[in-house]
């Protein structure tokens, strides 16, 4: 606090303490942490930096001191090129020390994962976090379901007394509740009545989540019915517990009291051990009491005989002699009567099935009375009980009342006991559907986790969302869903297989509203918008962001009407809901309040339509809406409405929908002297005049555009957001209504204090929802998962590092318009424009947090080309973050150790990546020197340094092959969520997925476009578009991705691997070779063959060859001044080297010294030609340019020869290509003649002298311009065509092979779609097209 003081202060006399170390800049001041926060970042990184230390020393640097010393006392090597120092080992130690050194400053970033993901596990651990994790764990929480509820959503005014929060007692008090609840001690938390207000409460809020599951499709009609709390009916004593926890409860009941021979007391209380065996018993005994008198004429002799029959019953249970008077054995014959009279009643009986009822009770009658009773009665004592008819006739021939059929509220209920009777399991399997488990999970298990209690709504503090939409799609159109790809497969058609669950809820939901009975009338006119909807909120539009986002409104408007609720009687209430019949109304999925009516509320167990008379729906309405404002700022709405666009016909649908929705764009107008005005205008839908209405015109200076586009359309439209609050969302993320409801809690984090501060920005976590569509976005959705929460746990604590790394963090919104708003908009620098806000929140003294008890949804790129991208977007954006203002400010202004944090999770992480991949070339190149220089022969040969150098190499790849541990976060965080066993297997499975390769090929993409922005800037915008990948990509489309990044470094190091292996002696040991080699020959395939792995059809023989001739249309295809890259090699390859235009002197500087390297590969193999004949003279080397100086006049002559007589005079350019291949056979006869020339050195030759091309075309390219100038420009491109069809030969041979061998097609479509498979998704038919119905 003290250096805070001196910092923040402006009084002049602390500036001459503080002169040395604080600027006059406002920024920058008052970073430090308090004592406790500083000790625990501190610690974390002693502990971190101490192993990293010992480590290093004991397995890097130690093993390498004894062969040093060795190595410099190393005398006579026997060199077998020409060297320069042949008295100095002193590089052969810089060699054996390289990747060492690089290895130093990288692995405390592996130090790092591994401490930073066993602490976050431990914090995740004791934050509760995954102690709910499926249905059968639910259970055993359910019963301190309700009050977890009350105490953690209903305001805290209802709950508690007033009490200064501030103070440590009130803080003590409120633990020991929260410990009372999670455990469920104390009476008040052990069980809640059937009329209690709590449980009127806690039925309302449940049931409202189990119909919004229903209106998403994620639950059926019959899981619904399964799922929900239903209302008080039917005279039930207890509370009715939804029947998938009622489930086999009876059976077991049944199974206890069948052999028992103890006393009613004893039964009672085993079966009381079981909260939901005792409910379970007593709903049914109390259901039957009433079916029986419901379907029986009142007032006739057998409803008389039923009430005396239960009298007796009750009698016998309240003297505790229920088991002497009446054999308990004869109970499973009672229940088997039963469920057939609740058989026959489920059928809605008509007149004609009367018989059928009378059949049932007559046999039920003599059951229960013949056999049931431990005494057996004599006629004539029945009819004194009045347990019997006077004379001989039937029962209940004359006396059946017959049920409506469309009683809906009776057949709900009789369905519902028939669960609860018949079912012999646990209905583990309820829901089907994962995402619901998934999603009823979390919910459950965060409102046992640590919140804020929750204000009213007329309290709490009011919030904006924030969408930034350019021109993504909305709602999918009728054409995109029928569209077919090349393998004749329609979108609608994928989304069926891939989510089948959802498809057949639709459908089922369908039928019941509007009366479809096949698919194909989905198509219709007046239907079509439904499919349409189902269709994208399965994709990442932006219907399913405001779908989501809305849930806010929804669930706002609903606890409005809770809190008001709560304020009177609800007794009444609760027996008007009693009195009533409930009715499934059919529901057109408009409905958006929440608010209890007939239409949106059909039997849920909640306050129901009557109740909603005592309060005014506008009332919440309007609360809702003065809490809450959605705003999407749609840049260019404006100019789509003028263009008649189909998306903002859309966009108006939404805000007709959703009455809390604003829509923000920029409007260009063009004024009397043909100059452009530029105005920020909101707009939304008037529900009176049916139509868009504007709200807020406001003039701009001139056009917006100026910087980057995104946070340029978020910048304008903040002015039109309310509220203290805002929440920023991106475009590929939704909400859903259960979190919804804890928003209000969230939101009080803002008054509480994080250290020294109260937070500025709320971090909440993410789940990722496109895990499920194949192998490779369940590996992006573990990644992403790992960060977002394990990551972002430690980040905010103990490290105090968290920053803004997208959305959906919750900003204080009038902090952030006083300090420059959220997002810096600067062109290229502010690519990346996220993590600036973060940036700028810190270094203004703001406080970022994290919490987990609430989450949102999130979708990620599912294609490996959509990855690249987007991997390349951030790793570009976070080169530009290295030159940015911020982060240098900021790593000047922190402490020691919280800046060691800052470093290694934000751009030192890219640094660390890029240190990876220059230790493989550092470790590879090394080796290349050693053995063809014939250093590592005499190392070898010396008997003292040769093992001790091979455990220094061994050593080295072994630190290299650490890198397994970043996986640990994934791992430790999936064991914290799902259990160990789940974890561990999902990590086997992924790695038979080929996830290791995955993660490698994205380590290259990471490192190449990090490492060409230090060097050259020009980090740009890529658009990965957010669509369903399935499509085969062109061989052509790869190559144009990936040749730079991936595919010439992999032949690279297979150039180098090859050597090693042909000219390392590795003391003759093929092990030593695979041990020393296996990581950086994982990691050169893994370069080339991923995209291919990847692909869908990757290994198709026909696509192999129609991808073939693709690429060499695309290669020799010479185009036009306005042709694309798409279509023409050369306009590609001039975009791809475009940085070189713009790079500075210094990058041209580091473009050609990295250049240089490729000229080693001549100087190295020429003296192991057999032609040199072991000749180590400098003139052998100079000697072999000759041999280049000849192959490039050879082909220019070629070239020459083919640019004027290919067309005009063929015979005359066919003459010159027989005259040049007969000179070359006569110089390559007189070669091996007169020579010691052997045809193997051909082979040797391209090892050499490919590379030193290559280099040449490297070089020229920093030399454009003066190459342009000299017309010696055209050769260049001529030689680079030639090389990059080579390239591509080679890269695709590999892939025809294994697309010519059987059976490897359909094991990698197996590898790529496993995860979809298990989801009911047929690839084969995909990706063959062969589908029973178009569409379907």
């Amino acid at each position: 606090w003290a250096r805070i003081l001196l910092e923040k202060s402006e009084w002049r006399i602390f500036h001459l303490v503080t002169w040395w170390f604080q600027t006059r800049l406002f920024v920058g001041r008052g970073l430090r942490e308090g004592m406790i926060e500083n000790i625990k970042y501190t610690l974390f990184w002693l502990v971190v930096l101490l192993s990293k230390i010992s480590f290093s020393f004991f397995l890097q640097v130690r093993p390498l001191i004894k062969p040093t010393k060795e190595l410099l006392k190393l005398s006579g090597v026997t060199y077998s090129w020409h060297e320069f120092f042949k008295n100095d080992n002193k590089f052969v130690v810089f060699i054996m020390w390289a990747p060492v050194g690089l290895i130093y400053f990288m692995d405390t970033q592996i130090w790092y994962v591994v401490f930073s993901s066993v602490l976050g596990s431990m914090i995740g651990l004791f934050s509760h976090i995954g102690e709910i994790r499926n249905i059968q764990q639910l259970k055993l929480r359910f019963p301190f379901f309700a009050s977890a509820v009350q105490f953690n959503l209903m305001p805290e005014e209802s709950l508690l007394p007033p009490q200064t929060w501030g103070s440590w007692l009130a803080v003590v008090k409120d633990t020991w509740r929260r410990l009372k609840l999670r455990y469920g001690l104390g009476r008040p938390f052990k069980k809640i009545e059937s009329n209690s207000l709590e449980a009127g409460k806690f039925a309302h809020l449940w049931n409202e989540i189990i119909t919004i599951f229903r209106e998403e499709d994620i639950v059926s009609d019959k899981e619904v019915e399964l799922l929900e709390i239903p209302s008080p009916s039917w005279n039930i004593s207890v509370i009715q517990w939804p029947s998938i926890l009622l489930s086999n409860e009876i059976s077991v009941a049944l199974g206890q009291a069948q052999h028992w021979q103890g006393s009613d007391r004893r039964l009672w209380r085993k079966i009381c051990k079981n909260e939901y065996r005792r409910c379970a018993v007593i709903e049914c005994y109390d259901s039957i009491k009433h079916l029986l008198k419901r379907i029986v004429t009142e007032g006739s002799k057998e409803y008389g005989i039923i009430e005396r029959v239960f009298m007796e019953i009750n009698s016998s249970i309240d003297a505790g002699t229920f088991t002497e008077n009446y054999r308990v054995a004869e109970l499973p014959a009672v229940h088997h009567r039963i469920l057939a009279l609740v058989g026959v009643l489920l059928r809605r009986p008509g007149p004609k099935d009367r018989q059928k009822i009378v059949d049932a009770l007559q046999n039920l009658y003599e059951v229960v009375i013949r056999d049931l009773p431990t005494q057996k009665r004599q006629a004539e004592s029945l009819r004194y009980a009045g347990l019997a008819a006077e004379s001989r006739e039937l029962l209940f021939v004359d006396t059946v009342e017959l049920p409506a059929p469309n009683d809906e509220g009776f057949f709900r209920h009789l369905r519902r006991f028939h669960t609860t009777m018949n079912t012999k399991d646990g209905m583990f399997g309820v829901p089907k559907n994962l995402e619901a488990r998934r999603r009823i999970a979390f919910f459950s298990n965060s409102l046992f986790m640590n919140m804020p209690h929750a204000p009213s709504v007329e309290k709490m503090l009011a919030f904006s969302v924030l969408t930034p939409y350019y021109s993504e799609d909305v709602i999918y159109s009728k054409e995109q869903l029928e569209s077919e790809n090349e393998d004749g497969v329609s979108t609608i058609f994928y989304l069926q297989k891939i989510f089948p669950d959802d498809w057949k809820n639709f459908l089922e939901r369908m039928s019941r509203e509007h009366g479809v009975k096949d698919p194909t009338e989905l198509w219709a006119v007046d239907k079509v918008l439904h499919l349409r909807l189902w269709a994208s909120y399965r994709g990442q539009t932006l219907a399913r962001t405001v779908r989501g986002m809305m849930y806010y409104y929804r669930a706002l408007a609903m606890l409005a009407y809770l809190d008001a609720a709560s304020e009177v009687d609800i007794q009444q209430g609760r027996e008007l809901l009693a009195a009533s019949s409930l009715q499934r109304e059919s529901e057109d999925g408009q409905e958006m309040e929440g608010l209890p009516s007939a239409s949106s509320h059909h039997s849920l167990g909640s306050m129901g339509s009557e109740l909603s008379t005592l309060y005014r729906r506008s009332q919440q309405r309007a609360t809702a809406l003065m809490k809450f404002t959605y705003v999407i700022t749609c840049q260019i709405y404006g100019a789509q409405k003028a263009k008649k666009d189909p998306r903002a016909k859309d966009i108006l649908y939404l805000m007709e929908k959703y009455e809390a929705l604003r829509i923000a764009y920029v409007d260009e107008e063009v004024t009397d002297w043909d100059t452009k005005s530029y105005c920020s205008v909101l707009v939304k839908y008037d529900q009176v005049q049916e139509g868009e209405v504007e709200v807020y015109r406001i003039r701009l200076p001139g056009p917006l555009k100026l910087g980057e586009g995104k946070p340029e359309n978020q910048n304008h439209a903040l002015i039109f957001t309310r509220g203290d609050a805002l929440q920023t969302i991106d475009m590929n993320q939704e909400n859903y209504f259960e979190e919804a409801l804890k928003v209000r809690n969230l939101l009080q984090e803002f008054t509480h204090h994080y250290g020294l501060r109260r937070p500025q920005i709320l971090g909440i976590r993410e789940h990722v929802f496109t895990g499920s569509v194949s192998s490779l976005a369940w590996f992006m959705s573990a990644q992403e998962t790992s960060f977002v929460t394990l990551g972002q746990r430690v980040l905010a604590n103990p490290l105090k590092v968290r920053m803004h790394y997208g959305h959906p963090d919750v900003f204080d919104r009038l902090w952030f318009l006083t300090r420059g708003g959220i997002s810096k908009a600067s062109r290229v620098i502010n690519i990346s424009e996220d993590i600036f806000a973060g940036f700028n929140c810190t270094l203004r003294g703001g406080n970022v947090t994290h919490h987990e008890y609430i989450q949102v949804g999130k979708g990620r790129d599912v294609g490996l080309n959509q990855i690249a991208l987007f991997e390349a977007k951030v790793s570009s954006g976070n080169g530009e973050q290295v030159l940015s203002r911020d982060v240098y400010r900021l790593a000047h202004r922190l402490d020691f150790f919280r800046m060691l944090s800052f470093y290694y999770t934000t751009v030192g992480f890219y640094i660390n990546n890029l240190i990876v991949v220059l230790t493989v070339y550092a470790f590879l190149w090394g080796r290349v020197y050693l053995a063809l220089s014939g250093v590592q022969h005499s190392i070898e040969n010396s008997n003292a340094l040769g093992n001790s150098a091979l455990k220094a190499s061994l050593n080295q790849q072994f630190i290299v092959q650490l890198g397994i541990f970043t996986a640990l976060p994934m791992l430790l965080e999936n064991c914290l969520e799902h259990g160990f066993g789940k974890a561990a297997w999902d990590f086997f499975i992924m790695q038979l997925q080929l996830s290791s390769v995955f993660y490698t090929f994205s380590m290259g993409t990471k490192g190449h476009f990090f490492g060409r922005t230090l060097l050259h800037g020009g980090a740009k915008y890529r658009a990965t578009g957010r669509g369903f990948v399935v499509r085969h990509e062109k061989f052509a489309e790869n190559y144009r991705l990936y040749a730079r990044s991936h595919f010439v470094k992999g032949i690279e190091l297979i150039f180098l691997l090859i050597i090693y292996m042909s000219y390392g002696d590795n003391g003759g040991s093929s092990v030593v070779y695979i041990l020393l080699t296996f990581s950086s020959w994982f990691l050169a395939l893994s370069w080339i063959m991923a995209p291919f792995l990847f692909n869908p059809s990757g290994f198709d023989w026909l696509k192999t060859v129609d991808d073939f001739e693709d690429f060499l249309n695309w290669i020799w295809y010479r185009g036009g001044v306005l042709t694309k890259s798409d279509l023409c090699w050369e306009v590609w390859w001039n975009e791809e080297y475009s940085h070189l235009r713009t790079t500075g002197f210094w990058g041209k500087v580091f473009e050609i010294v990295l250049s240089l390297r490729f000229f080693f590969f001549q100087y190295g193999m020429v003296y192991q030609l057999k032609i040199a004949a072991h000749n180590k003279s400098i003139l052998v080397y100079l000697f072999s340019w000759l041999y280049v100086v000849v192959a490039f006049v050879i082909y220019m002559i070629l070239a020459r020869a083919a640019e004027k007589y290919s067309v005009k005079q063929h015979l005359y350019y066919r003459s010159i290509q027989a005259f040049v291949t007969i000179f070359v056979i006569l110089v390559i006869v007189l070669l091996i003649e007169f020579t010691n020339f052997e045809f193997v050195d051909l082979v040797l030759s391209l090892l050499a002298f490919v590379p030193t091309g290559w280099g040449l075309l490297s070089i020229a390219l920093v030399f454009r311009h003066l190459l342009i100038r000299m017309s010696v420009w055209p050769i260049v491109v001529s030689v680079a065509r030639l090389y990059e069809l080579a390239m591509g030969i080679f890269i695709l041979i590999p892939v025809a092979v294994l697309s010519w061998l059987p059976g490897f097609q359909s094991m990698q479509t197996r590898i790529l779609f496993n995860e979809a498979f298990s989801r009911g998704l047929h690839i084969s038919r995909i990706l063959t097209g062969k589908k029973p119905n178009p569409g379907y």
